[in-house]
């Protein structure tokens, strides 16, 4: 059954992409355990004390993910990578409204918004996405390597795939996008 999962996943991928959304329900069950190792993967990244619950997190994405208009997915690695991108907006979002709400200028958020981005890393978690946006205007495929790889979970080969380029462009595009971002985070500190 375990060899047949990842045929299924992708036939259900291509069905829900043909416009069955009942193909979704069906999809979910199936990748339920990859999107909690998603969610983990950021979840490794926040302080031991966090708030964050992966649970929140995934079903946030779900919905998110089913609210797509007849997707165009390429292939399974390619539905994890918008999964993983779908999961660090969502963070990114809730850290947005936090700290906005801190500064007394935003919205209030809901009680399930403030459970998922502890104070400390909010700052941390915007900065990092305002790298990426501004990385993006000018190289967005180094970006969605870096959201491939390190908030999703992807192996340097997976992310080749997903992305339709070599291993050895991955980890090139990889080493110049991280001193990139080294680089613009130390120029750039948050207030």
């Amino acid at each position: 059954m375990e060899d047949q999962a990842p045929k299924q996943i992708t036939r259900l991928l291509v069905e829900w992409k043909g416009g069955n959304k009942d193909a979704l329900d069906l999809l979910m069950p199936l990748v339920y355990q990859e999107l909690r190792k998603l969610a983990d993967n950021y979840l490794k990244r926040e302080r031991s004390d966090h708030t964050l619950q992966p649970t929140a997190l995934i079903h946030e994405a779900y919905m998110r993910l089913a609210d797509q208009r007849l997707p165009e997915w390429k292939n399974r690695s390619h539905f994890f990578g918008v999964a993983a991108q779908i999961m660090r907006q969502v963070l990114v979002d809730a850290a947005r409204k936090h700290r906005a709400a801190k500064r007394g200028g935003g919205s209030k958020t809901s009680l399930e918004e403030s459970v998922l981005v502890s104070a400390s890393r909010a700052p941390d978690l915007v900065a990092l996405d305002d790298a990426l946006i501004e990385l993006a205007k000018f190289d967005e495929r180094k970006v969605r390597v870096i959201e491939l790889k390190y908030f999703g979970g992807l192996t340097i080969e997976e992310t080749a795939e997903a992305l339709g380029i070599s291993d050895a462009t991955v980890s090139r595009d990889l080493r110049s996008a991280e001193a990139w971002l080294r680089r613009h985070l130390s120029e750039n500190p948050q207030d």
